[in-house]
């Protein structure tokens, strides 16, 4: 008899993109996928920014609900959405290969130019509006929120002269025409997650089921990567409020991983990054290093700044 599984998602359709992707992968295994869509509160709140609604959770707390209860089997989210610290009950099964993770700007002028001193620049990520204060310090920034339809109607429509956007979704969602500019990751350097597509279970399902998922949906190499940016992230104590960054790549020979984190204020005066290596072994050890050298290195100044600045905003 072929098992049955629930896969809890979002609505959205880059939400949908991700789960049916995940349903052709369990199909060809032999599973019978079933597509269970649930509202989470990042879906219904639009109109408050994600660090002034408490971004803990915001798009993955009803989904999860959905696991304890036995009425998904699995959920789908963007690993970038996923908080920096899962509840005990529950686990991240798999790490699906990762996507291109350059941040891009979208835009419906072909002819756009950055350099323009009014230019105003759509996004609803904390870490991208401090990078392009930065980095383009000309620039105004203004809020997008909504999924990417959305933001794009509100781009048609004038509110800004472009996105900023994750490559991954906007490949996905085949709006590869709209891309005038691909950030340097070298530069814009990604959210932890970003391009991935995470798997996540309740603890208490059934071992052998978990070990066939896992075997079907994992990539081993993202799997290595993300588990240094989470490891960095979870003791940066951070989520998608703060502006931290983290990128993990594999050596050619896939035997050493390096990351790539820092944090930078909300104002994109200060800059704090780290490289490092260590053996694939070491992937998490080498994300807790990471961070730690950052928080040392005035991480934990900044960190202070943001909250008071939230608190006094909240």
């Amino acid at each position: 008899m072929q098992t049955t599984i629930r896969i809890g998602t979002r609505g959205s359709k880059l939400a949908l993109w991700q789960a049916h992707h995940v349903a052709d992968c369990l199909s060809a295994a032999g599973f019978v996928p079933e597509i269970v869509i649930i509202t989470t509160k990042g879906d219904v709140v639009l109109d408050r920014s994600l660090d002034k609604i408490g971004a803990k959770g915001v798009f993955t707390e009803e989904l999860e609900e959905s696991l304890r209860t036995g009425h998904t089997t699995i959920a789908v989210h963007s690993a970038k959405d996923v908080q920096s610290t899962i509840p005990a009950d529950l686990e991240l099964l798999a790490f699906m290969e990762r996507e291109k993770v350059n941040d891009v700007i979208v835009s419906f002028d072909p002819a756009l130019d950055l350099q323009r001193p009014d230019l105003v620049l759509g996004t609803s990520s904390t870490r991208r509006k401090a990078m392009l204060r930065r980095f383009l310090p000309h620039a105004t920034t203004a809020e997008a929120r909504g999924n990417l339809q959305t933001r794009l109607r509100k781009l048609e429509g004038g509110q800004y002269h472009a996105l900023v956007l994750a490559y991954a979704g906007v490949h996905r969602m085949e709006y590869d025409q709209l891309i005038r500019h691909v950030l340097p990751e070298t530069q814009y350097i990604p959210a932890t997650g970003q391009g991935s597509v995470a798997i996540e279970c309740a603890r208490s399902l059934d071992p052998a089921l978990k070990a066939e998922l896992r075997r079907v949906l994992d990539h081993a190499a993202t799997h290595v990567c993300l588990t240094a940016e989470r490891a960095f992230l979870r003791t940066m104590e951070g989520g998608c409020s703060i502006p931290s960054f983290a990128l993990a790549t594999l050596s050619a020979d896939g035997r050493e991983v390096t990351l790539h984190g820092g944090l930078i204020s909300l104002d994109g005066q200060q800059f704090i990054e780290e490289t490092q290596s260590a053996p694939v072994a070491g992937a998490e050890e080498l994300g807790v290093r990471v961070a730690e050298s950052v928080l040392a290195r005035g991480g934990r100044e900044i960190l202070d700044d943001i909250r008071r600045v939230r608190d006094e905003n909240m």
